[in-house]
């Protein structure tokens, strides 16, 4: 079923308290520096659209890098590759939607926490099918000493949500239809994406370690760590 995700990404930004994001839908640079006055205004002083706060490895790159070319959808495939299977403690849980799964689940209440102060909650309780790489709690831990607490702050609300959208690719795709290739996030950047029948499931840098979270309208897949947008 296909889904006007241009609509989505509005409606997503409007329960984050933005009217729009740059970085989700293209608009002349005079719109984009009104709208990022405004979402300052809100947070009572000015955003940081990059923090220094992933100075530290694994997540300094020494750079800027170029996000490679990839179209939306399902990653491509090559034909020896075999999907992943679902992890045996894989759980479903469809009477809860993707915002509950993550309140439920005692590894993701960094996830929730953040997910609140991005003011992004609302979007996960819609209709719309969303696959999340969740990162656990233990996840967050391996981030630079005290970059948590500065992404939490209102004044980093705009990189928030940029690095928590990059972690959802749109529809339900369930470890059955992962496969190696790239796939474009909803931040607009492309995950990585590396199926090996040995070694199980990477996205970028980050291991699958508990696949098929499934719920009312989309799919958890639980990572071992924070995923960064290319360009952050």
């Amino acid at each position: 079923m296909k889904t006007n995700y241009t609509k989505f990404l509005t409606t997503l930004a409007g329960i984050a308290g933005l009217t729009s994001f740059s970085f989700f839908i293209t608009l002349p640079s005079e719109a984009k520096q009104a709208l990022r006055q405004e979402v300052a205004q809100k947070s009572g002083g000015t955003l940081n659209p990059r923090p220094s706060i992933f100075n530290e490895p694994p997540y300094n790159r020494g750079g800027s890098t170029t996000p490679s070319e990839a179209a939306p959808g399902t990653p491509a495939t090559t034909p020896d590759e075999q999907p992943t299977t679902p992890a045996p403690e894989a759980t479903d849980n469809q009477g809860k939607n993707l915002l509950a799964l993550a309140e439920s689940n005692a590894s993701f209440t960094t996830l929730t926490k953040a997910l609140k102060a991005a003011g992004l909650t609302g979007a996960l309780q819609g209709k719309d099918n969303l696959t999340i790489f969740a990162p656990t709690d233990a996840a967050f831990a391996k981030l630079p000493q005290d970059a948590l607490q500065e992404l939490l702050k209102p004044s980093n609300k705009e990189v928030l949500i940029k690095i928590l959208t990059y972690h959802v690719v749109p529809g339900k795709v369930l470890s059955t239809d992962l496969k190696s290739g790239e796939v474009k996030s909803l931040e607009g950047g492309t995950i990585n994406v590396k199926v090996d029948p040995g070694t199980g499931v990477t996205v970028n840098d980050a291991k699958v370690t508990q696949a098929d979270i499934t719920g009312s309208n989309g799919v958890i897949h639980a990572i071992d760590q924070v995923i960064l947008p290319p360009d952050l």
